[in-house]
């Protein structure tokens, strides 16, 4: 039996985290808010997630726009316990990452292009 899409998501977001150990936990979320697949402890509300990562992407896409800086690539907030990374898969989606506050953010950044890149084919 094939798997789903969702779970192929959750596969791809499997790895990410194995190959990136410092990476605690990662979503896809739709461009609504909507949560695709996850990593998340249990802990972790999966709706605030999802809807908060939509928010910021949007936000970063406008600022990047209105101050001339391109397409947006990512948006990294820095917090006392660690890094938040999220970037776009294609134009539906968002990819967020929980990084660890020693996380060597290079691999962070590779692993979640990566990821990007795989989950690109399973969102359309």
């Amino acid at each position: 039996m094939s798997k789903s899409r969702s779970e192929q998501m959750v596969e791809s977001l499997r790895a990410m985290q194995a190959a990136a150990p410092d990476i605690e936990a990662s979503a896809v979320v739709s461009v609504d808010g909507l949560i695709m697949a996850s990593a998340l402890p249990v802990e972790v509300e999966e709706d605030r997630v999802s809807a908060m990562s939509a928010a910021m992407l949007s936000l970063g896409e406008r600022i990047a726009g209105e101050l001339g800086r391109g397409g947006l690539d990512q948006v990294y907030i820095k917090g006392d316990n660690g890094f938040i990374v999220l970037t776009a898969v294609g134009e539906e989606a968002v990819l967020t990452a929980l990084a660890r506050q020693k996380a060597k953010l290079g691999l962070i950044f590779l692993e979640m292009r990566r990821a990007a890149e795989e989950l690109i084919k399973l969102v359309g």
